[in-house]
């Protein structure tokens, strides 16, 4: 269980981040088309997971944008933006956007939350998604993984840029 804050009050999360080195844990999203976005159909490809809690937050608009951005340049790469929104909101917001590089899936009706050890335990937000960031390479291989310490701030873009250089 992680210990993170919300607008500095703690906060638990259902579990750990997978460890790097460790298999990316299968997953099965809902994606915007209401198909599946699933783990095992990534294969072969490096994925990049930016988690967090709700695309009607401006920090984690930010995310999926800049995650759009970096994703633009990357090969052999599918950017997964993941949060319990329904695939409906997930759908308006990157039309409304124009965000095309990204794949957004949500976690309403998965144990997602759970086998990444994202969901929020308790806080105004239990039961969303934590904001953390995971990165696997081709072989499924986690090399990368943050969990942010405080909800409200932008994962660490930079360091996720490095790992996938």
């Amino acid at each position: 269980m992680a210990s993170i804050t919300f607008k500095n009050d703690p906060v638990t999360t259902a579990g750990e981040l997978p460890a790097k080195g460790s298999s990316l844990p299968d997953f099965d999203l809902v994606g915007q088309d209401l198909g599946p976005v699933a783990g095992a159909d990534l294969a072969g490809r490096r994925v990049v997971l930016n988690i967090f809690p709700s695309l009607d937050t401006g920090t984690c608009a930010m995310s999926v944008r800049k995650f759009n951005e970096l994703a633009a340049g990357l090969e052999n790469t599918v950017v997964v933006c993941v949060s319990k929104d329904l695939p409906f909101a997930q759908a308006r917001f990157c039309g409304a956007e124009g965000l095309e590089n990204v794949v957004t899936g949500s976690a309403f009706r998965s144990s997602f939350g759970e086998d990444f050890g994202v969901t929020m335990n308790d806080g105004p937000l239990a039961g969303l998604l934590s904001r953390a960031v995971v990165i696997a390479d081709e072989n499924g291989e986690v090399v990368y993984t943050e969990q942010v310490p405080e909800v409200t701030e932008e994962p660490d873009y930079d360091a996720a840029q490095a790992a996938l250089a």
